[in-house]
């Protein structure tokens, strides 16, 4: 089985593409049932869309059209099953959305009735204290990137006892791993700069916005971080960090935002310099000469 097909896969029937968007998502629900259920009948189709159910043998019908080695109807079970030959014909059907799907559907952020996931392994996840988010905070910031809006703000930021009163001109939002950002002009400072969504303490007085999101050098500069395994590790443990990271010839690419490089560094233990010891700090970062200068650019703002 592979995850990278969008379209079908060599062997396959006619392009999904074309269909219309109803048909198209239940063509999906097809695809990633055989895939991760490994099996489909008609009534898993009429439970999740509410269709008929000729509409949905017509369904599976469209979908054995496109792709007629992915699936065989086993009789004594009145099912189709997936066949040692499928291939998945989207990538609504990666193992990432997979994992995603899970992981949303425990964390009550997707509902279970939303999910193309009918019967859940058993799965949990590491507790992480959830940052708190003000509702009303995150729909002022959203209107205020869609119209190009200014808005003056109650802040309270890590270097100052009190609150301060920030105009800020946002035009993104951002997630380091942990914690939601709005990225944003600060008339303030004169500059681009994150802000904790969670830090913001009310929101007032709006005003047209006249600053360019394209100014934002650091958001809009893309840089590559090469990651490679700790050079003083034994070659078995180099081998198990390859297959870990995905690396290819001893190392990994991984593209980031200037704006986001710190937040990066620090989720993978490499904000500061590499440790002495190996087994502390088992990768690197390979092109750290080379990064530098945009690491001192995003520590100098902090």
């Amino acid at each position: 089985m592979h995850d990278e097909h969008s379209e079908p896969a060599a062997g396959a029937g006619n392009d999904p593409r074309g269909v219309s968007w109803g048909l198209e998502r239940r063509l999906q629900f097809i695809d990633f049932r055989l895939r991760w259920e490994g099996r489909l009948n008609r009534t898993d189709l009429t439970d999740h869309f509410g269709l008929s159910t000729p509409q949905a043998s017509l369904d599976i019908a469209k979908y054995t059209e496109l792709a007629p080695t992915n699936l065989t109807y086993d009789r004594s079970s009145k099912t189709y099953v997936a066949t040692d030959n499928f291939r998945p014909l989207y990538q609504r059907s990666s193992a990432r959305r997979y994992l995603a799907e899970l992981l949303a559907t425990k964390t009550g952020i997707l509902e279970s009735g939303a999910s193309f996931i009918g019967v859940a392994p058993e799965v949990d996840l590491a507790p992480s204290p959830w940052r708190a988010l003000d509702e009303h905070t995150v729909e002022t910031l959203v209107k205020a990137i869609r119209q190009k809006l200014t808005v003056t703000v109650s802040y309270q930021s890590m270097s100052s006892t009190e609150p301060s009163h920030r105009q800020l001109s946002p035009h993104a939002l951002g997630y380091d791993g942990f914690r939601w950002h709005v990225r944003a002009y600060c008339h303030k400072r004169e500059r681009f700069s994150d802000f904790v969504l969670a830090r913001i303490l009310s929101l007032e007085s709006f005003e047209p916005s006249y600053i360019d999101p394209e100014q934002d050098t650091q958001w809009h500069t893309l840089l590559t971080l090469v990651l490679a395994p700790h050079p003083q590790l034994p070659a078995a443990t180099k081998r198990v960090l390859e297959l870990d990271y995905g690396m290819q010839a001893g190392e990994v690419k991984l593209p980031c935002r200037q704006a986001f490089l710190y937040y990066t560094l620090r989720r993978l233990g490499l904000h500061t310099k590499e440790s002495a010891d190996p087994a502390a700090q088992q990768i690197t970062l390979k092109n750290r000469e080379e990064l530098q200068p945009y690491i001192d650019a995003v520590g100098a703002q902090a």
